[in-house]
Protein backbone atom coordinates (compact mmCIF):
# COMPACT_ATOMS: atom_id res chain seq x y z
CA UNK A 1 0.00 0.00 0.00
CA UNK A 2 0.84 3.71 -1.05
CA UNK A 3 1.73 5.37 2.04
CA UNK A 4 0.30 9.14 1.65
CA UNK A 5 1.06 11.47 4.23
CA UNK A 6 -0.20 15.58 3.83
CA UNK A 7 0.53 18.38 5.88
CA UNK A 8 -2.35 19.60 7.81
CA UNK A 9 -4.85 22.69 7.70
CA UNK A 10 -3.75 25.38 9.54
CA UNK A 11 -5.13 28.72 10.18
CA UNK A 12 -1.48 29.76 9.66
CA UNK A 13 0.63 27.39 7.88
CA UNK A 14 4.37 27.66 7.23
CA UNK A 15 4.85 24.14 5.51
CA UNK A 16 4.35 23.90 1.29
CA UNK A 17 1.39 21.50 0.98
CA UNK A 18 2.81 18.25 0.06
CA UNK A 19 2.89 14.31 -0.16
CA UNK A 20 5.09 11.63 0.61
CA UNK A 21 4.70 8.29 -1.40
CA UNK A 22 6.83 5.70 -0.01
CA UNK A 23 6.42 2.23 -0.72
CA UNK A 24 10.31 1.43 0.72
CA UNK A 25 11.33 3.07 3.85
CA UNK A 26 14.93 2.54 3.27
CA UNK A 27 14.55 3.75 -0.67
CA UNK A 28 16.27 7.00 -1.71
CA UNK A 29 14.67 10.05 -2.22
CA UNK A 30 13.27 11.80 -5.06
CA UNK A 31 12.02 15.06 -4.88
CA UNK A 32 9.57 16.60 -7.04
CA UNK A 33 9.87 20.39 -8.11
CA UNK A 34 7.45 21.58 -10.84
CA UNK A 35 7.01 24.91 -12.80
CA UNK A 36 5.28 28.15 -12.44
CA UNK A 37 1.25 27.92 -12.40
CA UNK A 38 1.68 23.31 -12.08
CA UNK A 39 1.13 21.91 -9.16
CA UNK A 40 1.60 18.25 -7.83
CA UNK A 41 -0.65 16.63 -9.84
CA UNK A 42 1.80 17.63 -12.64
CA UNK A 43 3.66 14.33 -12.16
CA UNK A 44 0.83 12.67 -12.14
CA UNK A 45 2.14 10.35 -15.18
CA UNK A 46 5.38 9.83 -13.04
CA UNK A 47 4.14 8.30 -10.06
CA UNK A 48 3.82 5.24 -10.46
CA UNK A 49 6.73 4.56 -12.55
CA UNK A 50 8.96 5.85 -9.32
CA UNK A 51 7.35 4.91 -6.43
CA UNK A 52 8.32 1.35 -6.57
CA UNK A 53 12.53 2.59 -6.29
CA UNK A 54 12.36 5.94 -4.57
CA UNK A 55 10.67 7.39 -1.71
CA UNK A 56 8.61 10.24 -3.27
CA UNK A 57 8.27 13.81 -2.11
CA UNK A 58 5.73 15.88 -3.96
CA UNK A 59 5.26 19.45 -2.93
CA UNK A 60 3.11 21.91 -4.22
CA UNK A 61 5.29 25.60 -4.52
CA UNK A 62 3.73 29.14 -2.43
CA UNK A 63 0.34 29.26 -3.88
CA UNK A 64 -0.03 26.36 -6.15
CA UNK A 65 -2.30 23.30 -5.45
CA UNK A 66 -3.16 23.37 -2.19
CA UNK A 67 0.17 25.72 -0.71
CA UNK A 68 -2.50 28.31 -0.09
CA UNK A 69 -2.45 31.46 2.72
CA UNK A 70 1.48 30.15 3.68
CA UNK A 71 2.69 32.21 6.05
CA UNK A 72 4.58 34.69 6.31
CA UNK A 73 3.29 36.55 3.40
CA UNK A 74 5.66 38.45 0.96
CA UNK A 75 4.92 40.89 -1.74
CA UNK A 76 6.40 39.37 -4.10
CA UNK A 77 8.47 36.60 -4.60
CA UNK A 78 12.06 35.73 -5.35
CA UNK A 79 14.27 32.23 -5.72
CA UNK A 80 15.16 33.21 -2.15
CA UNK A 81 11.77 32.26 -0.97
CA UNK A 82 10.95 29.96 -3.18
CA UNK A 83 14.12 28.05 -1.97
CA UNK A 84 13.44 28.06 1.35
CA UNK A 85 9.72 27.23 1.28
CA UNK A 86 10.67 24.27 -0.27
CA UNK A 87 14.01 23.53 2.08
CA UNK A 88 11.38 23.83 4.74
CA UNK A 89 9.63 20.95 3.58
CA UNK A 90 12.36 18.85 2.99
CA UNK A 91 14.14 19.69 7.07
CA UNK A 92 11.21 19.05 8.27
CA UNK A 93 11.03 15.57 7.26
CA UNK A 94 14.28 15.20 7.85
CA UNK A 95 15.93 14.20 4.42
CA UNK A 96 19.64 14.26 4.37
CA UNK A 97 20.17 13.42 0.88
CA UNK A 98 17.85 13.29 -2.55
CA UNK A 99 17.52 12.81 -5.55
CA UNK A 100 15.61 16.10 -7.16
CA UNK A 101 13.15 16.24 -10.87
CA UNK A 102 12.10 19.36 -12.05
CA UNK A 103 10.01 20.73 -14.60
CA UNK A 104 10.20 24.32 -16.67
CA UNK A 105 11.22 27.16 -14.41
CA UNK A 106 11.93 24.28 -11.56
CA UNK A 107 15.18 23.82 -13.20
CA UNK A 108 15.84 27.49 -11.89
CA UNK A 109 14.53 26.92 -8.28
CA UNK A 110 16.73 23.71 -8.37
CA UNK A 111 19.89 24.91 -9.09
CA UNK A 112 19.11 27.80 -6.45
CA UNK A 113 18.82 24.64 -4.01
CA UNK A 114 21.85 23.07 -5.16
CA UNK A 115 23.99 26.44 -4.38
CA UNK A 116 22.40 26.89 -0.84
CA UNK A 117 22.35 23.26 0.01
CA UNK A 118 25.06 21.25 -1.78
CA UNK A 119 25.10 18.44 0.47
CA UNK A 120 21.41 18.02 -0.05
CA UNK A 121 21.28 17.11 -3.37
CA UNK A 122 22.12 14.27 -5.02
CA UNK A 123 21.77 13.90 -9.15
CA UNK A 124 19.54 16.35 -10.93
CA UNK A 125 16.88 15.65 -13.60
CA UNK A 126 16.06 19.04 -15.42
CA UNK A 127 13.12 18.49 -17.70
CA UNK A 128 11.79 21.39 -20.39
CA UNK A 129 14.87 23.06 -18.58
CA UNK A 130 15.08 26.99 -18.93
CA UNK A 131 18.44 28.40 -19.42
CA UNK A 132 18.11 31.40 -21.05
CA UNK A 133 16.22 34.47 -20.63
CA UNK A 134 14.81 35.06 -23.97
CA UNK A 135 13.08 37.88 -25.56
CA UNK A 136 9.65 35.69 -25.64
CA UNK A 137 9.97 35.58 -21.40
CA UNK A 138 10.81 39.10 -21.38
CA UNK A 139 7.92 39.59 -23.42
CA UNK A 140 5.66 37.57 -20.94
CA UNK A 141 6.48 39.11 -17.53
CA UNK A 142 5.92 42.66 -19.19
CA UNK A 143 2.91 41.72 -21.22
CA UNK A 144 1.62 39.94 -18.32
CA UNK A 145 1.54 42.93 -15.66
CA UNK A 146 -0.15 45.45 -17.99
CA UNK A 147 -2.39 43.23 -19.80
CA UNK A 148 -3.71 41.96 -16.10
CA UNK A 149 -4.96 45.59 -15.66
CA UNK A 150 -7.14 44.73 -18.76
CA UNK A 151 -8.02 40.80 -19.09
CA UNK A 152 -8.25 38.05 -16.21
CA UNK A 153 -4.88 36.50 -15.88
CA UNK A 154 -5.90 33.25 -17.47
CA UNK A 155 -6.87 34.57 -20.81
CA UNK A 156 -2.96 35.39 -20.98
CA UNK A 157 -1.95 32.08 -19.83
CA UNK A 158 -4.06 31.01 -21.89
CA UNK A 159 -2.45 32.81 -24.30
CA UNK A 160 0.88 32.24 -23.72
CA UNK A 161 0.54 28.52 -23.08
CA UNK A 162 -0.27 28.54 -27.01
CA UNK A 163 3.04 30.34 -27.52
CA UNK A 164 5.00 27.65 -25.58
CA UNK A 165 3.21 24.59 -26.55
CA UNK A 166 1.59 25.35 -29.89
CA UNK A 167 1.25 22.52 -31.72
CA UNK A 168 -1.62 19.81 -31.87
CA UNK A 169 0.37 16.87 -30.17
CA UNK A 170 0.99 19.26 -26.86
CA UNK A 171 -2.79 19.55 -26.46
CA UNK A 172 -2.23 17.36 -23.27
CA UNK A 173 0.39 19.14 -21.98
CA UNK A 174 -1.25 22.57 -22.94
CA UNK A 175 -4.52 21.61 -20.87
CA UNK A 176 -3.04 20.18 -18.04
CA UNK A 177 -0.81 23.41 -17.43
CA UNK A 178 -4.09 25.76 -18.23
CA UNK A 179 -6.26 23.78 -15.39
CA UNK A 180 -3.67 24.03 -12.91
CA UNK A 181 -2.65 27.59 -13.46
CA UNK A 182 -6.79 28.44 -12.76
CA UNK A 183 -6.15 27.51 -8.57
CA UNK A 184 -3.97 30.87 -8.60
CA UNK A 185 -5.78 33.95 -7.90
CA UNK A 186 -4.82 36.98 -9.77
CA UNK A 187 -3.14 38.57 -6.61
CA UNK A 188 -0.70 35.42 -6.56
CA UNK A 189 -0.36 35.54 -10.78
CA UNK A 190 1.24 39.00 -9.85
CA UNK A 191 3.30 37.89 -7.24
CA UNK A 192 4.94 34.92 -9.10
CA UNK A 193 5.82 37.24 -12.46
CA UNK A 194 7.88 39.22 -9.66
CA UNK A 195 9.80 36.25 -9.65
CA UNK A 196 11.45 36.51 -13.52
CA UNK A 197 13.03 39.77 -12.74
CA UNK A 198 16.03 38.64 -10.66
CA UNK A 199 15.60 35.68 -13.14
CA UNK A 200 17.36 37.43 -15.79
CA UNK A 201 20.10 38.30 -13.54
CA UNK A 202 20.71 34.85 -11.78
CA UNK A 203 20.55 32.87 -15.27
CA UNK A 204 23.66 33.70 -16.42
CA UNK A 205 24.91 32.90 -13.21
CA UNK A 206 23.28 29.82 -12.73
CA UNK A 207 24.56 28.41 -16.44
CA UNK A 208 27.87 29.63 -16.01
CA UNK A 209 28.88 28.55 -12.73
CA UNK A 210 30.46 24.50 -13.11
CA UNK A 211 27.61 22.31 -11.72
CA UNK A 212 29.08 19.38 -9.65
CA UNK A 213 27.01 17.06 -9.92
CA UNK A 214 25.93 14.37 -12.29
CA UNK A 215 22.81 15.95 -14.29
CA UNK A 216 20.21 14.70 -17.06
CA UNK A 217 18.63 17.51 -19.04
CA UNK A 218 15.29 15.89 -20.83
CA UNK A 219 14.31 18.14 -23.70
CA UNK A 220 11.63 17.75 -26.42
CA UNK A 221 12.72 18.23 -29.64
CA UNK A 222 9.53 20.78 -30.30
CA UNK A 223 10.25 23.21 -27.71
CA UNK A 224 11.11 25.77 -29.92
CA UNK A 225 11.65 28.03 -27.01
CA UNK A 226 14.08 27.12 -24.64
CA UNK A 227 15.90 23.68 -26.67
CA UNK A 228 18.89 25.67 -28.32
CA UNK A 229 19.75 27.10 -24.83
CA UNK A 230 19.69 23.94 -22.93
CA UNK A 231 22.19 22.13 -25.56
CA UNK A 232 24.31 25.08 -25.41
CA UNK A 233 24.18 24.51 -20.97
CA UNK A 234 24.63 20.71 -21.82
CA UNK A 235 27.52 21.36 -23.83
CA UNK A 236 30.00 23.60 -21.48
CA UNK A 237 29.03 21.39 -18.41
CA UNK A 238 30.75 17.81 -17.91
CA UNK A 239 28.82 16.53 -15.50
CA UNK A 240 25.01 17.50 -17.56
CA UNK A 241 24.03 15.04 -20.21
CA UNK A 242 21.00 15.99 -22.88
CA UNK A 243 18.80 13.94 -23.44
CA UNK A 244 16.35 14.59 -26.51
CA UNK A 245 12.70 13.18 -26.74
CA UNK A 246 11.62 13.69 -30.42
CA UNK A 247 8.42 15.05 -31.50
CA UNK A 248 7.74 16.25 -28.11
CA UNK A 249 7.28 20.03 -26.96
CA UNK A 250 8.48 21.66 -23.11
CA UNK A 251 6.38 19.17 -21.60
CA UNK A 252 7.89 15.65 -22.76
CA UNK A 253 6.74 14.41 -18.88
CA UNK A 254 3.44 14.59 -20.07
CA UNK A 255 3.57 14.14 -23.45
CA UNK A 256 5.26 10.68 -23.77
CA UNK A 257 5.65 10.21 -20.48
CA UNK A 258 6.60 6.31 -20.63
CA UNK A 259 9.48 7.51 -22.63
CA UNK A 260 10.47 10.14 -20.44
CA UNK A 261 10.56 7.62 -16.95
CA UNK A 262 12.34 5.31 -18.90
CA UNK A 263 15.15 7.55 -19.56
CA UNK A 264 14.87 9.22 -16.04
CA UNK A 265 14.77 6.18 -14.66
CA UNK A 266 18.22 4.80 -16.21
CA UNK A 267 20.04 8.06 -15.56
CA UNK A 268 19.32 7.33 -12.10
CA UNK A 269 20.66 3.76 -11.42
CA UNK A 270 23.93 5.10 -13.37
CA UNK A 271 22.71 3.06 -16.82
CA UNK A 272 23.35 4.65 -20.17
CA UNK A 273 21.00 7.08 -21.24
CA UNK A 274 20.52 7.74 -25.32
CA UNK A 275 21.03 11.21 -26.66
CA UNK A 276 17.92 10.74 -28.46
CA UNK A 277 14.54 8.53 -28.42
CA UNK A 278 11.30 9.22 -30.75
CA UNK A 279 7.82 9.51 -29.00
CA UNK A 280 4.71 9.07 -31.28
CA UNK A 281 2.56 11.10 -28.84
CA UNK A 282 -1.07 10.45 -30.25
CA UNK A 283 -3.10 13.68 -30.14
CA UNK A 284 -5.99 13.45 -27.55
CA UNK A 285 -9.29 14.41 -28.49
CA UNK A 286 -11.83 17.00 -26.35
CA UNK A 287 -13.77 14.72 -24.98
CA UNK A 288 -11.05 12.35 -23.50
CA UNK A 289 -9.46 15.52 -22.39
CA UNK A 290 -12.83 16.50 -20.59
CA UNK A 291 -13.01 12.67 -19.07
CA UNK A 292 -9.62 13.89 -17.12
CA UNK A 293 -11.32 16.50 -15.36
CA UNK A 294 -13.16 13.76 -13.64
CA UNK A 295 -9.77 12.08 -12.54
Amino acid sequence: MLEMERTADLKERTLLHHEVIADNPDAPWLVFVHGAGGSIRTWKFQVEAFSPHYRLLLIDLRDHGYSKDIMPEFPAYDFDIVAKDILGVIDYLNIQKAHFMSLSIGSVILQKIDIERPDLVDRMVMAGAIFDGSRLMHWFVHSGKMLSRLLPYQAFYGLFSFIVLPRRNHRLSRYIFRRQSRRLSTREYLKWIELYKPFFHLIKDYVNRPVKKKGLVVMGSQDHIFFRAAKRFTEIQKNMRLAVIENCGHVCSIEAPELFNELVLKFLNGEEVPHAVSATPVPMSWSELKALQKK
